[in-house]
Parts: structure tokens; sequence; C-alpha cells
């Protein structure tokens, strides 16, 4: 019985190590890779710095789906929630987040949006990410200061793909 078990197990992580090989051909066009995604929280987190800022820092790919997320040191911890919410609300709306707020208002078409897909976030700090083609491949959500201060440290992350 112990010898199946380790001939399951190595054959699993033989399987495995194939598969990581192959995982390039599973990289879908128009998707953003984990380096850029990494890309764009170092030029988030150099932005924040210079700032004097602790954020929350989170991509999504285009399918509104984790990527990558760093908490800076110190960040809020009510803020991770927030981050990735920015970024998926991006991404959902091909818009940034506070564009997608100015609709939202009262009186405005889409009141009362942020209620669906499980929460939306409504408010600056959450912008696409587009290819050199100026394809969507995902989104950027950051928060853990001031709006303004959430929209220039996710704009500085964004820019970071081109």
């Amino acid at each position: 019985m112990k010898h199946w078990i380790y001939a399951a197990v190595a054959s699993f992580a033989l399987t495995g190590a194939a598969a990581a090989a192959d995982a390039s051909k599973l990289v879908l066009a128009g998707d953003i890779t984990l380096e850029q995604a990494a890309k764009v929280i170092d030029a988030a987190e150099a932005k924040a710095k210079t700032q004097g800022t602790l954020m929350n820092i989170a991509v999504v790919d285009a399918g509104g789906n984790l990527k990558a997320f760093a908490r800076m040191d110190g960040a809020f911890l009510g803020s991770v929630d927030i981050s990735i919410k920015k970024a998926k609300t991006a991404r959902l709306f091909n818009m940034s987040s506070a564009e997608l707020g100015a609709i939202s208002q009262v009186g405005q078409p889409l009141y009362g949006i942020e209620v669906t897909n499980e929460g939306l976030v409504v408010f600056g700090g959450g912008e696409l990410i587009h290819d050199a083609n100026g394809v969507i491949i995902g989104a950027v959500g950051v928060s853990g200061s001031s709006v303004e201060n959430d929209m220039a440290v996710a704009q500085a992350g964004s820019a970071a793909i081109k």
C-alpha cells in the first residue's frame, strides 16, 4: 500500500512539473502575465513611497480574478478588500472606479450599482491596465490613503505596462 501512495505522489509530481513546463501554452492572449503584474505592483509601490503612504495594491487579470497582491508593511487591514474590489470594479465595467463612481451618484443612471456583483467600489483607486496595443489585460486597485493618493498610485501602476 505504501508503495502505491509513493508512486501516485511521484506520478502527480512529475505531471505537475510537466504542466509547469508547458505553462506558457496556458497564457491567454489579452491577459496580464505574472511578470507584468509584478511590474504594476513595483511601480505602484514606488509611487506610494514617494508620497509617504502605505498601500494595499491588487492586480486582477482580464477576467477580474486576483493575479497579484501586495500589502505594504503597516497598510490598513481594512483596505485589503477595498483594493481588490477597486481593481475588480474597474475590470468588470472597463472604466476606472472613479469614472463609475461619477455615474453612480444619486440621480445618475447607475445609482445603486455598488451593491451588485458582491459589492463594488465606486470611488477612485481602480484603474485599467492596457497592453502596448491598447487591449485591456487587467486592472489595478489601490487603497490605504486619500482617494487622490490612491488614484495617483493606481495610475502609476497602470502606466508601468505599455
